[in-house]
């Protein structure tokens, strides 16, 4: 998996349970010292360019990992009303705070013109018209950008590709001589930008050059009739090594920033935006739990934890792999489905899966959940929230 960078082995959970095993599970774990790493690599790569990164609060909103990125200075992307409360609450600015989303309400959309946000990424016509009523309502002009869909394959699950035709994200191509048409009418809307985003989880870094080429390609759409925009939003999408977490615990964030300055053709005075959220906060994170049960079949033996699908959605969701790891047992390896203890069976974090002869209240790690965890957390079955536990720097008041 080449797309990552090697780094230092960070401490193995393993060594590192007397700072938490007398919690009760399940809890995320996030490791604040990796996540300061991780948020210093992204921002000094993208510093060489001068390009501007927000974070994807969808990603992770968890409130001392959201205060740790806006001290490092990160803007914030929200696709929600109350990521954009959360974001104003723990520290970002309004100047660095961008609200996409296919779907934003008349209230959300209030609030954001209220607070004065940097931007809307609008994704129809329709939103045009709304945003530009409502903002003339509060004698306020707001600041838009166009979501296009640059039609290119991210090549990643269908569940997470937001770049294609045929999904709902964005505004066509065929689509934009309309647009342009309603801007000229919306007198309270003033357009900035243009938008893309393709899809997560991409770890083919080619993926990112046929991107910068439809940009260069519609950029020059709008060259041709005269338009100068001064911010290019180019998204995120950086996947992460769930495989092997320890051995690339960091995204190669500098290869990933070289391709945009390599190959997109950025205007005179144009401002470079970008939209990283699994990238900077997945690897930082782990789900621990305890074994309730174990149960010894014919051909299958079932480690049941007492963390599901409530904890953890994406292996149900998206048939996502997580490296599960025991972190008690030194015993020969055996073959288990790992399950959680919700009443579906979708509820199964892995199937086949070796590992060190199971107990009842072993401690089982599920890596890389700092990303699409505990942000999709529910409680299904009328369980309760799980926690979070931290390693590593000191954590400010909540």
């Amino acid at each position: 998996m080449g797309y990552l960078q090697k780094q230092n082995n960070p401490p193995m959970l393993k060594d590192l349970q007397e700072s938490w095993q007398q919690e009760p599970t399940p809890f995320y774990l996030y490791d604040l010292d990796l996540l300061r790493q991780t948020l210093e690599k992204a921002r000094n790569a993208a510093a060489q360019y001068n390009f501007q990164v927000h974070y994807a609060l969808k990603a992770n909103s968890n409130k001392p990992v959201l205060r740790l990125i806006q001290e490092f200075g990160f803007g914030a992307d929200c696709v929600s009303g109350n990521e954009v409360k959360r974001a104003l609450k723990r520290g970002f600015v309004p100047e660095h705070i961008v609200f996409a989303g296919v779907g934003k309400s008349d209230a959300e959309i209030n609030f954001a013109l209220q607070h004065n946000i940097f931007c809307f990424n609008c994704e129809s016509s329709q939103e045009l018209e709304v945003i530009d009523a409502l903002a003339g309502k509060q004698g306020k002009v707001a600041r838009v950008a166009l979501r296009i869909n640059p039609n290119v394959d991210a090549n990643t699950h269908k569940y997470i590709t937001t770049g294609l035709e045929e999904n709902k994200f964005g505004i066509n191509m065929w689509e934009l001589e309309g647009v342009m048409a309603l801007l000229q009418q919306c007198e309270n809307l003033e357009l900035i930008g243009i938008h893309f985003h393709i899809g997560s989880q991409i770890t083919d870094l080619n993926v990112f050059k046929n991107l910068c080429s439809r940009v260069n390609e519609i950029q020059q759409w709008f060259i041709s009739r005269g338009i100068q925009l001064p911010h290019l939003n180019v998204g995120g999408g950086l996947g992460v090594d769930y495989y092997q977490p320890d051995e690339n615990p960091i995204s190669d964030f500098e290869s990933y920033f070289a391709i945009f300055n390599e190959h997109l053709e950025v205007q005179p005075g144009q401002q470079v935006h970008f939209e990283l959220g699994r990238a900077l906060v997945a690897q930082s994170g782990s789900l621990i739990s305890r074994v309730l049960y174990v149960k010894k079949g014919l051909t299958t033996n079932f480690a049941i934890l007492d963390a599901g699908m409530t904890e953890l959605l994406r292996p149900m969701l998206y048939q996502a792999y997580h490296k599960i790891e025991n972190l008690t047992s030194q015993g020969p390896e055996v073959k288990y489905n790992v399950v959680g203890p919700i009443c579906e069976s979708t509820d199964c974090f892995a199937k086949d899966v070796f590992l060190p002869e199971t107990q009842r209240n072993d401690f089982v790690a599920i890596r890389t959940a700092g990303a699409y965890g505990e942000v999709m957390a529910s409680e299904y079955n009328l369980r309760d929230k799980a926690k979070a536990v931290y390693l590593g720097l000191e954590v400010k008041s909540v």
